[in-house]
Protein backbone atom coordinates (compact mmCIF):
# COMPACT_ATOMS: atom_id res chain seq x y z
CA UNK A 1 0.00 0.00 0.00
CA UNK A 2 1.63 3.21 -1.17
CA UNK A 3 0.75 6.07 1.12
CA UNK A 4 -0.06 9.57 -0.11
CA UNK A 5 0.31 11.20 3.29
CA UNK A 6 3.31 10.99 5.61
CA UNK A 7 3.05 12.49 9.08
CA UNK A 8 6.07 13.04 11.32
CA UNK A 9 4.97 12.79 14.96
CA UNK A 10 7.86 15.02 16.10
CA UNK A 11 8.61 18.73 16.27
CA UNK A 12 12.37 18.08 15.97
CA UNK A 13 13.87 20.33 13.28
CA UNK A 14 16.70 17.81 12.91
CA UNK A 15 14.32 14.95 12.07
CA UNK A 16 12.50 17.21 9.63
CA UNK A 17 15.78 18.06 7.89
CA UNK A 18 16.72 14.39 7.61
CA UNK A 19 13.38 13.46 6.01
CA UNK A 20 13.73 16.36 3.56
CA UNK A 21 17.27 15.20 2.79
CA UNK A 22 15.98 11.88 1.43
CA UNK A 23 13.18 13.57 -0.52
CA UNK A 24 10.15 12.51 1.52
CA UNK A 25 7.23 14.96 1.57
CA UNK A 26 5.58 15.06 4.99
CA UNK A 27 3.56 17.11 7.42
CA UNK A 28 4.47 17.71 11.04
CA UNK A 29 2.06 16.77 13.83
CA UNK A 30 3.96 16.43 17.13
CA UNK A 31 2.55 14.10 19.75
CA UNK A 32 1.61 15.95 22.95
CA UNK A 33 1.03 12.74 24.88
CA UNK A 34 3.01 12.38 28.10
CA UNK A 35 5.83 9.93 27.50
CA UNK A 36 5.77 6.96 29.88
CA UNK A 37 7.90 3.84 29.71
CA UNK A 38 9.30 1.71 32.52
CA UNK A 39 12.21 0.22 30.59
CA UNK A 40 15.77 0.71 31.80
CA UNK A 41 17.17 -1.02 28.71
CA UNK A 42 17.70 1.82 26.17
CA UNK A 43 16.63 -0.12 23.06
CA UNK A 44 13.29 -1.12 24.62
CA UNK A 45 12.82 2.40 26.00
CA UNK A 46 13.21 4.23 22.66
CA UNK A 47 11.09 1.65 20.85
CA UNK A 48 8.28 2.02 23.41
CA UNK A 49 8.40 5.84 23.33
CA UNK A 50 8.49 6.01 19.52
CA UNK A 51 5.45 3.68 19.41
CA UNK A 52 3.54 5.87 21.89
CA UNK A 53 4.12 8.96 19.73
CA UNK A 54 3.15 7.27 16.47
CA UNK A 55 0.05 5.60 17.93
CA UNK A 56 -1.08 8.89 19.49
CA UNK A 57 -1.03 10.66 16.12
CA UNK A 58 -2.56 7.68 14.29
CA UNK A 59 -5.52 7.83 16.71
CA UNK A 60 -5.87 11.60 16.19
CA UNK A 61 -5.85 11.45 12.38
CA UNK A 62 -7.95 8.28 11.90
CA UNK A 63 -6.69 8.32 8.28
CA UNK A 64 -5.99 4.76 7.10
CA UNK A 65 -4.09 6.08 4.08
CA UNK A 66 -1.62 8.02 6.24
CA UNK A 67 1.80 6.77 7.34
CA UNK A 68 2.79 8.10 10.77
CA UNK A 69 6.46 8.15 11.80
CA UNK A 70 7.32 8.35 15.50
CA UNK A 71 10.88 8.52 16.83
CA UNK A 72 12.73 8.82 20.12
CA UNK A 73 16.46 9.14 20.84
CA UNK A 74 18.49 8.60 24.01
CA UNK A 75 22.17 8.52 24.87
CA UNK A 76 23.51 5.74 27.09
CA UNK A 77 26.75 5.83 29.06
CA UNK A 78 27.78 3.13 31.56
CA UNK A 79 24.27 1.72 31.41
CA UNK A 80 22.75 5.08 32.38
CA UNK A 81 20.15 6.53 30.02
CA UNK A 82 20.56 10.24 29.28
CA UNK A 83 17.64 12.12 27.77
CA UNK A 84 17.45 15.89 27.31
CA UNK A 85 19.00 17.90 30.16
CA UNK A 86 16.59 19.47 32.65
CA UNK A 87 18.81 22.53 33.12
CA UNK A 88 22.39 23.76 32.66
CA UNK A 89 23.63 21.87 35.72
CA UNK A 90 22.19 18.65 34.29
CA UNK A 91 23.84 19.38 30.92
CA UNK A 92 27.17 19.89 32.71
CA UNK A 93 26.74 16.55 34.51
CA UNK A 94 26.02 14.73 31.23
CA UNK A 95 28.89 16.28 29.28
CA UNK A 96 31.31 15.60 32.15
CA UNK A 97 30.23 11.96 32.02
CA UNK A 98 30.64 11.69 28.21
CA UNK A 99 33.92 13.59 27.75
CA UNK A 100 36.96 11.49 26.86
CA UNK A 101 34.91 8.29 26.53
CA UNK A 102 32.63 6.19 24.37
CA UNK A 103 28.86 6.13 24.67
CA UNK A 104 25.92 4.75 22.71
CA UNK A 105 23.06 6.54 20.95
CA UNK A 106 19.79 4.68 20.42
CA UNK A 107 16.94 5.85 18.23
CA UNK A 108 13.64 4.00 18.15
CA UNK A 109 11.38 4.44 15.12
CA UNK A 110 7.75 3.36 14.73
CA UNK A 111 5.77 3.37 11.49
CA UNK A 112 1.96 3.15 11.67
CA UNK A 113 -0.16 2.75 8.54
CA UNK A 114 -3.62 1.28 8.11
CA UNK A 115 -3.84 -1.37 10.82
CA UNK A 116 -0.13 -2.13 10.57
CA UNK A 117 2.71 -1.13 12.84
CA UNK A 118 6.47 -1.63 12.63
CA UNK A 119 8.94 -0.66 15.35
CA UNK A 120 12.74 -0.88 15.11
CA UNK A 121 15.80 0.79 16.60
CA UNK A 122 19.38 1.59 15.68
CA UNK A 123 22.46 1.89 17.88
CA UNK A 124 25.51 4.03 17.13
CA UNK A 125 28.68 4.25 19.23
CA UNK A 126 30.25 7.68 19.64
CA UNK A 127 33.63 8.54 21.18
CA UNK A 128 34.38 12.00 22.57
CA UNK A 129 37.72 13.74 22.94
CA UNK A 130 38.45 14.98 26.46
CA UNK A 131 36.70 18.26 27.33
CA UNK A 132 37.92 20.70 29.99
CA UNK A 133 35.42 22.19 32.43
CA UNK A 134 35.86 25.53 30.64
CA UNK A 135 35.00 23.92 27.30
CA UNK A 136 31.92 22.27 28.80
CA UNK A 137 30.73 25.56 30.31
CA UNK A 138 31.38 27.39 27.03
CA UNK A 139 29.38 24.80 25.11
CA UNK A 140 26.48 25.02 27.55
CA UNK A 141 26.53 28.84 27.24
CA UNK A 142 25.71 28.46 23.51
CA UNK A 143 22.39 26.80 24.55
CA UNK A 144 22.90 24.11 21.89
CA UNK A 145 22.93 21.22 24.42
CA UNK A 146 19.65 22.14 26.08
CA UNK A 147 17.16 20.36 23.79
CA UNK A 148 19.27 17.36 22.84
CA UNK A 149 19.60 13.85 24.24
CA UNK A 150 22.94 13.55 26.04
CA UNK A 151 23.31 17.36 25.95
CA UNK A 152 25.07 17.63 22.60
CA UNK A 153 24.38 18.05 18.90
CA UNK A 154 26.75 16.11 16.64
CA UNK A 155 25.56 18.20 13.67
CA UNK A 156 26.41 21.46 15.46
CA UNK A 157 29.16 22.76 17.73
CA UNK A 158 29.20 19.40 19.53
CA UNK A 159 31.13 18.05 16.51
CA UNK A 160 34.27 19.69 17.95
CA UNK A 161 34.58 16.90 20.51
CA UNK A 162 33.58 13.87 18.41
CA UNK A 163 36.60 11.62 18.00
CA UNK A 164 34.82 8.92 16.03
CA UNK A 165 31.61 7.02 15.47
CA UNK A 166 30.66 3.44 14.66
CA UNK A 167 27.31 3.10 12.96
CA UNK A 168 24.82 5.49 11.38
CA UNK A 169 25.69 9.18 11.82
CA UNK A 170 22.08 10.20 11.11
CA UNK A 171 20.97 7.98 13.99
CA UNK A 172 22.93 10.27 16.32
CA UNK A 173 21.27 13.33 14.77
CA UNK A 174 17.90 11.75 15.58
CA UNK A 175 16.59 9.58 12.73
CA UNK A 176 18.27 6.63 10.96
CA UNK A 177 16.91 7.63 7.55
CA UNK A 178 18.77 4.92 5.61
CA UNK A 179 17.08 2.16 7.61
CA UNK A 180 13.78 4.08 7.57
CA UNK A 181 13.83 4.33 3.77
CA UNK A 182 14.66 0.61 3.43
CA UNK A 183 11.82 -0.40 5.75
CA UNK A 184 9.33 1.84 3.95
CA UNK A 185 10.37 0.59 0.50
CA UNK A 186 10.30 -3.09 1.58
CA UNK A 187 6.66 -2.66 2.65
CA UNK A 188 5.58 -0.86 -0.53
CA UNK A 189 5.01 2.42 1.31
CA UNK A 190 7.09 4.24 -1.31
CA UNK A 191 7.11 3.58 -5.03
CA UNK A 192 10.83 2.86 -5.43
CA UNK A 193 11.65 6.58 -5.38
CA UNK A 194 10.82 9.23 -2.85
CA UNK A 195 7.71 11.34 -2.67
Amino acid sequence: MKTNRVILASASPRRQELLKQIGISFEVMPSQKEEKADFSEPRKLVEALSAQKAEDIREQTADDAALVIGADTVVCCDGMVLGKPKDEEDACRMLSMLQGRKHQVYTGVTLCWGRERLTFSERTEVEFYPMSREQILFYISTKEPMDKAGAYGIQGLGAMWVKGIEGDYNNVVGLPVGRLYQEMTARGLLDGGCQ
